[in-house]
């Protein structure tokens, strides 16, 4: 077999660190498509570390690019983003740990609230009024106030004046993914049916926000008063109906390589042999970082220019890949995905191989990855 060269060899003293990049250029393009296709305002969520991407690099660079507001997980990732410096109204919906009312309060954050036992433990521990939206099941059954319970909730609501000033309302979109609107439409009316009933308990006006990514990019009838932006701003679009820009690129080491013959077994259980003479690299990255271990045939990643599959099984730490007549030496560069097309993959192409969707790839990125900013 006659070896080609792909790169000059070089002497590393250090290998190119396992990288995700993030570029908040695409971060702001993405919200300007957003942009383009409602009046209302937008919502940037950055929970889950900015969708793997750092809260505070996503969120600055969407209220660069017009953002409204920010929402987050918890209270404690409100502050941080207060204490980089982002002044924008943030909101708190999801708060696993509970709602440190002080801080909130303290910092100006807005705080979801989808049931009465919430909302009373809330007023009970607010020493000083805190900012809440009211957070409504409109069809998901995944948190939200249940419909048998609004009245007891807005009662509750308009009692605790003083320690509590209702400011929103807010439910979800159970099948927004569908891109039919016939298919929002009953969260779409109980959404409508709640803020009637709140106006008519003698709370409101208020910020009535139902949309995510999908509904805001497929159906204006969800937009209400504002929509909240997510998985968008990094470049998911879940309805898989308009082209985001994808807003990291994961780029990792060749660690070692050679040359095998055929009938190579690869990696744990010899699951693939080598069909011809062929040379190897192995990646170092593995499922410990992010890799998902049951990849689909024709997972691959870039390296000079070109997609190689990758063969056997994913390890920890590593995953092998058949670069055929080409040798790549142990320092070249290989591109996981990004938004550069051609021979890179992209999030999507990875969530297909895993049987996933592309939320589990960016977020499940782990913390050997280095991270950057370009």
């Amino acid at each position: 077999m006659t070896t080609l060269l792909a790169t000059e060899p070089v002497t590393f003293s250090r290998l190119h660190a396992p990288t995700l990049c993030t570029l908040p250029d695409a971060v702001a393009e993405n919200l300007r498509r957003v942009r383009a296709v409602t009046v209302v305002p937008i919502m940037a969520v950055v929970k889950a570390d900015g969708y793997g991407h750092g809260a505070v690099t996503v969120a600055r660079a969407a209220v660069a690019a017009g953002a409204d507001w920010l929402g987050v997980t918890d209270v404690a990732e409100a502050v941080a983003l207060r204490e980089a410096g982002l002044d924008v109204p943030i909101l708190s919906w999801l708060n696993p740990s509970g709602v440190d009312a002080e801080a909130a309060a303290a910092h100006r954050i807005d705080i979801a609230i989808g049931s009465v036992e919430e909302l009373r433990q809330l007023i009970a521990d607010a020493a000083e009024p805190v900012r809440v939206h009211l957070h409504l099941d409109t069809g998901m059954a995944r948190g939200g106030c249940p419909l048998d319970d609004w009245s007891e909730l807005f009662r509750l609501a308009r009692s605790g004046r003083g320690r509590v000033e209702v400011v929103g309302l807010m439910g979800h979109l159970p099948r927004a993914d569908e891109a039919d609107p016939t298919a929002n439409a009953a969260a779409v009316l109980r959404m409508r049916q709640g803020r009637d009933a709140m106006l008519r308990a003698g709370l409101g006006p208020v910020l009535v926000h139902l949309a995510a990514t999908s509904g805001a990019l497929t159906d204006p009838a969800t937009h209400f008063g504002m929509v909240r932006i997510g998985a968008g701003l990094v470049g998911i679009d879940p309805s898989e109906t308009t082209a985001l820009v994808g807003a990291s690129r994961w780029t990792a080491p060749v660690v070692h390589s050679a040359l095998v013959p055929a009938g190579t077994a690869v990696g744990y259980g010899g699951t693939h042999l080598t069909a011809r003479e062929t040379h190897l690299a192995v990646i170092g990255v593995g499922y410990a970082d992010g890799i998902p271990r049951e990849l689909a045939a024709g997972a691959g990643v870039a390296i000079g220019g070109a997609r190689h599959p990758i063969v056997g099984r994913v390890s920890m730490d590593q995953i092998v890949v058949d670069t055929g007549a080409a040798l790549f030496p142990r320092g070249a560069v290989a591109t996981v995905f990004g938004p550069d097309g051609g021979a890179v993959p992209s999030v999507q192409e990875w969530a297909r191989w895993a049987g996933t969707i592309p939320h589990t790839v960016v977020t499940g990125i782990g913390a050997r990855v280095r991270r950057s900013v370009a």
